[in-house]
């Protein structure tokens, strides 16, 4: 589907959520790529895109993240994991191109590239020619999430982001353009703030009490290392993963 106007959100409704929670402390670190898929449940275009997520976040050597965006809730569903926040993010990557398209559904790959997200030629493309030169590190000690970034000198500095997400929800649609379908979403972001600032001549260090960074039915966090122009996103450097 494709915008050609911002629309405001609308109030997302509940979900029953199936979800099978990962290995303890399982991490995924030195990925070549961050997939953004922004995805709708009320966008028939979309399943074919969530199913190929599925299959790429299987990759050892790929992150995954589903942003489910709020501007086609007025078509009939509201979709059920639905943020402004997201539709803002997906917004924020068309003004830093240069675009005045919103469409889903859209992949976007470590912050430089949009692809449409169910065309497997165009994703296999952009990952062909993806690369993450930043290591970051994560490690769980005494219940705390512990980052560390090295320093790259010369580089602009960077925002450090957490990003958590639920791995897995079934969803029942039952109204709008999938009405009748039960469609299986992976690593659904939750929630995205930014923790600290990576500095190229000294790197950054976080410690984060896991409690505070897996709250409600979020069970996976990715730290992210990401450049902004003018407040818009730009590349992600490096990134890592750890799911409970």
């Amino acid at each position: 589907m494709i915008l050609s106007r911002w629309l405001g959100p609308l109030i997302a409704i509940g979900v029953t959520l199936a979800v099978p929670v990962a290995a303890a402390g399982e991490t995924r670190t030195s990925p070549k790529a961050v997939l953004e898929l922004f995805t709708s449940q009320g966008c028939a275009s979309c399943p074919p895109a969530d199913a190929l997520l599925a299959n790429l976040a299987t990759r050892p050597d790929l992150i995954a993240l589903a942003y489910h965006v709020d501007y086609w809730d007025y078509i009939g569903w509201p979709d059920t994991f639905g943020q402004e926040a997201n539709s803002v993010r997906q917004r924020d990557y068309a003004a830093r191109w240069g675009s005045g398209r919103l469409y889903t559904p859209q992949l976007v790959v470590n912050g430089v590239k949009g692809v449409v997200g169910s065309r497997r030629n165009e994703v296999d493309d952009a990952l062909a020619q993806a690369s993450l030169d930043l290591p970051v590190k994560l490690s769980t000690r005494n219940d705390m999430l512990v980052v560390d970034v090295e320093g790259r000198p010369g580089l602009p500095e960077a925002v450090v982001w957490l990003v958590t997400y639920l791995d897995r929800a079934d969803v029942a649609i039952e109204r709008g353009e999938n009405e009748g379908k039960k469609v299986a979403y992976t690593n659904v972001v939750t929630n995205r703030q930014a923790v600290g600032m990576w500095e190229p001549g000294i790197g950054a260090h976080f410690k984060l009490p896991l409690k505070e960074v897996l709250t409600g039915k979020s069970n996976g966090a990715v730290v992210m290392v990401q450049q902004e122009d003018g407040g818009l996103p730009g590349t992600i450097l490096g990134a890592s993963a750890f799911q409970r």
